[in-house]
């Protein structure tokens, strides 16, 4: 079985499903984390995933998106409440909706480990060699080959990015960029163009009305 890792969807429904139509029926899909925030789409988006995991067909890793709304829902506090109406995802879904995913998103697992590669959504902490959902630099600069390929997202940029042993997938879909599924086994990729933001969206509509 063939794998493709796909990053940061971030509620391209859209661009997901066009990329989805190019990845073999036979093939397994993880999804690297981050699905959630951002794009125009989030609970089709979320639905489209959860489905291919009932299936047995993906694999959904948690992402800090996804780590940072299930942390806010379990907190009551007046930061978490500001947290939750500036997410995307909350805003989309609604409070009832939101916590209905909970449970789902806070099983997510951290990695995935195939033969020779492990994908996960920002890279691993150097000292204690643990998935970490947000880092970046001390990673890159400290990886010493002991998973072999690690495949991560999290970091947008244009293209698919290699830093030694580390894949870097996250092509920017929601920012215009594209959506890119990697092939761990093979090397090849495949992309489709993104999609504009749901906030940057109704800027764009908030400032054509102003005028």
């Amino acid at each position: 079985m063939r794998h493709w890792v796909i990053a940061d969807v971030h509620g391209c429904h859209a661009a997901l499903q066009g990329l989805l139509a190019l990845v073999p029926e036979d093939d397994r899909v993880v999804f690297c984390g981050d699905v959630i925030n951002r794009g125009p789409a989030v609970a089709a988006t979320m639905q489209t995933v959860w489905s291919l995991v009932e299936r047995g067909r993906a694999v959904w890793l948690m992402g800090n998106h996804e780590n940072g709304l299930v942390r806010a829902l379990n907190r009551p506090d007046p930061l978490s409440r500001h947290t939750l109406e500036a997410c995307e995802t909350y805003r989309q879904l609604g409070d009832s909706l939101c916590r209905l995913w909970k449970s789902r998103l806070a099983a997510l697992p951290l990695a995935y480990w195939g033969q020779g590669w492990v994908a996960t959504h920002a890279g691993f902490d150097p000292d204690s060699w643990q998935p970490d959902l947000t880092i970046r630099l001390p990673f890159w600069n400290a990886y010493d080959h002991r998973f072999g390929e690690v495949i991560v997202g999290h970091t947008p940029g244009p293209g698919i990015r290699r830093l030694g042993a580390i894949v870097l997938i996250d092509t920017g879909a929601c920012y215009g960029g594209q959506l890119t599924a990697y092939c761990p086994e093979t090397g090849l990729t495949l992309s489709v163009p993104g999609e504009t933001a749901a906030s940057q969206r109704r800027s764009l509509t908030s400032g054509l009305t102003a005028r």
